[in-house]
């Protein structure tokens, strides 16, 4: 096997709108975790895009009146993972797997590289999105860091980081980190960290957009694996 050029490194991606999309299945796995829980239909829906679980959540209660929300947390975590694993059908007819994700993936599996998520999710949404589209296998899901882990995405990141080098036993220094999203939101939190940021305009944010945000390289898609590659590791990391 051909030693990679590249050193040791942690990729960490965001999953909705840079891996894959669901669409409409989103709001509906609420619909049916507020309904069971709360016992209401879900009115309104807080924005999610960038967002964590648990800040989409307490605001989605804030918005029906839920009085003491933090206290029916947990109870919503269950139902919206079952909502989820309920949905995985309408996902897989509703959604897609995003151009050259999987090719990406691959791509760095074959460099030195450990690779999980930092997503807005809680982590049983998380699996079973990855799950349904085939995108589970080349990534250790168990050194993530998701949506329930904190209400801005920085100590995501944090968590994540913290578990890889528990589990691996190295260091991974701050220039060998790097977090691949699509939200000026997934940028500022890896810039906040300290840690490198790679912006894919796959979703509703422009290249223009992730830019300004100070991503260390902008990609219009994942499609070109060379171009993924290089933009992870920049031209100084080789």
């Amino acid at each position: 096997m051909t030693r990679s050029p590249y050193q040791s490194a942690l990729i960490l991606w965001d999953i909705d709108h840079t891996l894959l999309t669901i669409g409409e299945v989103s709001r509906e796995i609420y619909e049916l975790a507020f309904q069971e829980v709360i016992g209401q239909p879900l009115r309104k829906l807080a924005d999610m895009t960038g967002r964590t679980e648990r800040a989409i959540l307490a605001e989605t209660l804030a918005l029906h009146d839920v009085s003491n929300p933090e206290s029916k947390f947990d109870e919503c975590y269950a139902a919206l993972a079952r909502a989820a694993d309920k949905l995985r059908e309408r996902m897989r007819t509703a959604g897609r797997r995003l151009p050259g994700a999987v090719e990406a993936i691959a791509a760095l599996a074959t460099h030195n590289v450990v690779q999980s998520v930092v997503t807005g999710n809680l982590k049983p949404i998380a699996v079973t999105k990855l799950e349904v589209f085939e995108l589970a296998e080349l990534l250790d899901l168990d050194v993530g860091g998701y949506g329930s882990d904190g209400d801005t995405r920085p100590p995501l990141i944090r968590q994540a980081w913290q578990c890889a080098e528990r589990k691996y036993g190295q260091t991974f220094q701050p220039d060998r980190v790097v977090v691949i999203g699509d939200t000026p939101l997934d940028v500022t939190a890896a810039r906040e960290v300290g840690v490198r940021a790679v912006g894919v305009a796959t979703g509703t944010s422009m290249a223009a957009e992730l830019s300004a945000a100070h991503a260390n390289a902008v990609l219009p898609d994942l499609t070109d694996t060379a171009a993924v590659i290089q933009a992870v590791y920049g031209a100084t990391l080789a």
